[in-house]
């Protein structure tokens, strides 16, 4: 049975020509409509159509008896969908994700934090650093929008208020994550999902003058703004983790996993001391924390989380593949799950977050070097900007990056932050003898892994 369809072909096959597989041809082709999809896969499933006339009063629903058809689209509802929504081990996952949304937006309100409206469509989105199969773009009078990969950019602007912390959105997430080549099920992804995205205002801010002119006195000023956020975060976890322990002991029980309330600091290991690369790298670790909770430090990623020093006064750069991890200032929380005998399951990483850019000149290089921009920006004095469509939509977030007041000082914030996954988390927390993947903790998870068309 191949249930394989894909609706953007030739993106399709640019990002399978990526990572060096290649689709069969019955796979790529347009089929127009989403019902035509839809009904090619019934055919695929049930290539015999049933004659009019042949339904049987047993056939379709039946009530609290679930489906009594036998084959076809009644029985991949009912294997797919219908069995997991009826299930305790989904009641039971759904209560817990009740008292940990509820226990975060709890933390971030007594930390002073605002909620701010969320953002699904805008010329710009997070680039990530991992390859998918494309931004998807929806035409709104005649202007194509992306649609929100991360709120990175949103809160970091968000920001830029000053009579605010920080800010928190539980925001809307879509990345067309590419199937595993190999077929292997990895569990841990959703095309579609929630992530509880936080910015917050750095206490101890530096000048574009120190941040050229002051290396050694700044990058103790940054390590300390790190800690402050490792210990933010670890505090936010802490508390939902008392609040889940509290109020939904019984539901962990009937998904066969305990839950420690843990311990500060959590382990913190640089991505250097780990010699094997990155492959695997939260398992290994996880392995040696010992614990449900830990942090990996300084993995050279994203274009706005730090490093520093990156630009220097003269102009020169490092080399990038010689950017030691602790030069890196962003930070990974990674966590398993704990069996009811106490043995602890494999790691993965559930939140990502870092200190960000902040010096105009750095924010542009960084995006040219990672490629997410053709060219810097040029701005006239008058402030027009000239190679606009150059610039793939960062335009207008560069020249509010560039912001100043009329003394001269940037407008744009100085923060460190993080997105928390909340279906990675509770798949991170929930794993074992219930919860096997993902959408095990889901009504309408996407799991690419798992399907190639989703029918809700």
């Amino acid at each position: 049975m191949d249930r394989s369809f894909f609706l953007f072909p030739d993106r399709r096959r640019v990002a399978f020509d990526r990572i060096g597989v290649k689709p069969k041809e019955e796979d790529m082709a347009e089929s127009g409509s989403i019902g035509a999809r839809l009904a090619a896969w019934q055919d695929d499933l049930d290539p015999v159509a049933p004659q009019a006339g042949s339904m049987g009063a047993g056939d379709g629903l039946s009530g609290q008896g679930g489906l009594s058809a036998t084959g076809g689209l009644s029985a991949a509802l009912e294997e797919e969908y219908l069995s997991r929504w009826r299930s305790p081990g989904l009641a039971a996952a759904v209560r817990i994700r009740t008292s940990l949304v509820f226990a975060l937006q709890e933390f971030l309100v007594k930390r002073g934090l605002a909620n701010i409206d969320r953002v699904s469509l805008s010329p710009v989105t997070d680039p990530l650093c991992h390859g998918v199969e494309h931004a998807p773009e929806i035409s709104y009078r005649g202007v194509p929008y992306r649609t929100t990969h991360s709120m990175i950019y949103s809160k970091m602007l968000a920001c830029m208020n000053p009579a605010l912390a920080g800010v928190y959105i539980d925001s809307p997430n879509i990345r067309l994550e590419l199937p595993e080549p190999a077929g292997v099920q990895r569990g841990k992804y959703l095309i579609d999902f929630s992530q509880m995205d936080i910015e917050v205002r750095r206490r101890e801010p530096l000048s574009e003058a120190d941040y050229f002119g002051e290396p050694e006195r700044s990058a103790a000023t940054l390590e300390a703004e790190r800690d402050r956020a490792l210990d933010f975060f670890e505090d936010m976890i802490v508390h939902a983790v008392s609040a889940i322990a509290r109020d939904s002991g019984d539901a962990l029980s009937a998904l066969g996993v305990a839950l420690e309330v843990p311990v500060k600091p959590f382990p913190r290991f640089f991505k250097d001391e780990d010699a094997e690369g990155e492959k695997g790298l939260e398992m290994r670790l996880g392995k040696k924390a010992g614990t449900q909770f830990f942090w990996v430090l300084g993995l050279l990623r994203e274009n706005y989380d730090l490093v520093y020093p990156y630009l220097r006064a003269d102009g020169s750069k490092p080399v990038r593949g010689e950017i030691p991890s602790r030069s890196v200032y962003n930070y990974d929380l990674c966590a398993a799950s704990r069996m009811l005998d106490g043995k602890l399951g494999d790691a993965f990483e559930v939140l990502s977050g870092g200190l960000r850019e902040w010096v105009y000149p750095a924010i542009v290089e960084r995006l040219v070097d990672n490629g997410i921009i053709a060219e810097k920006p040029r701005f006239t004095a008058g402030g027009r900007l000239e190679n606009m469509e150059a610039l793939a939509g960062y335009g207008p977030f560069l020249a509010a990056a560039r912001s100043r007041g009329s003394r001269g000082e940037s407008f744009f914030p100085q923060t460190f932050g993080g997105g928390l996954g909340i279906e990675r988390t509770l798949y991170a927390l929930l794993r074992g003898p219930v919860v096997e993947k993902i959408e095990d903790v889901t009504f309408f998870g996407k799991n690419p892994d798992s399907s190639g068309i989703f029918l809700f």
